[in-house]
C-alpha cells in the first residue's frame, strides 16, 4: 500500500496492533509491522516520515518551532520542532532509511486559542521550511484551522488515519441579545 492510503482495519490473523502513544517532545521511529504511533495536536505540530523502500517510518511531535531569538541562553531541547525534525531523521536513517527517499506528511498547528499567538501558523511554517531546506518530498498536509487533530500512523507502512477532534469542554458562543429598546413605556418597580 501507499503512504497515501488511509489505515484499513487490522485483519483478522494479523497480530494485534501496539498503539504508541507520541507525546509533547518525542520522536519515535520503527520498521516493526505491529506499531501504530498516535498523537493528538492542536497548535504542536507532527511530521509522519516514511522510506517505502526500507519500510521505516517514524513521527515526532513538537510544540514551538524554535526558541524564541528575544531570550538569549534558552537551549534548543525536545520542545522545538528544530530539535525533533533532526532527532526523527536521525533516527530513522539509524534503521536503515535512505534520506533521499524520505515522504513526509505534516499534521497540527492549529491555532487553537485566539487570544494567543499564532503558535500553529509558526510552527506549520517552521516544518514545511525544514522539509523543503533538507529537501524532504511533502506528501500531504493538514495544517491550521482552530480544530485539534488526533494523527494515527503505522510506521512501518506508511499509512495516516486522521480525525478531526471535536472541542466538547468549550462552551457554545451565544449570541449577546439585546433588550428592545422602549418607545415611551416607563415600568416602576
Amino acid at each position: 500500500m501507499s503512504f497515501e492510503s488511509p489505515i484499513p482495519p487490522n485483519p483478522s490473523g494479523a497480530p494485534p496492533l501496539e498503539r504508541v502513544t507520541v507525546m509533547q517532545g518525542q520522536a519515535l521511529a520503527s520498521a516493526n509491522a505491529s506499531i501504530e504511533y498516535s498523537t493528538v495536536l492542536g497548535s504542536c505540530v507532527a511530521t509522519c516520515l516514511f522510506d517505502p523502500q526500507s519500510k521505516v517510518g517514524g513521527m515526532n511531535h513538537f510544540l514551538l518551532s524554535e526558541p524564541p531569538a528575544n531570550l538569549p541562553g534558552t537551549q534548543v531541547d525536545e520542545h522545538y520542532g528544530v530539535y525533533l525534525m533532526e532527532l526523527l531523521v536521525n533516527q530513522m536513517l539509524s534503521r536503515g532509511a535512505r534520506k533521499s527517499n524520505l515522504k513526509a506528511h505534516l499534521y497540527g498547528g492549529a491555532n487553537v486559542n485566539r487570544n494567543m499567538m499564532k503558535i500553529g501558523t509558526m510552527n506549520a511554517e517552521f516544518a514545511r521550511e525544514f522539509l523543503r531546506r533538507e529537501g524532504i518530498a511533502l506528501m500531504r498536509e493538514d495544517l491550521g484551522g482552530t480544530s485539534a487533530r488526533r494523527v494515527d500512523f503505522r510506521p512501518a507502512s506508511g499509512q495516516v488515519r486522521l480525525r478531526t477532534v471535536e472541542d466538547r469542554f468549550a462552551p457554545p458562543v451565544q449570541p449577546t441579545l439585546r433588550p428592545a429598546l422602549s418607545t415611551g413605556d416607563v415600568e416602576l418597580f
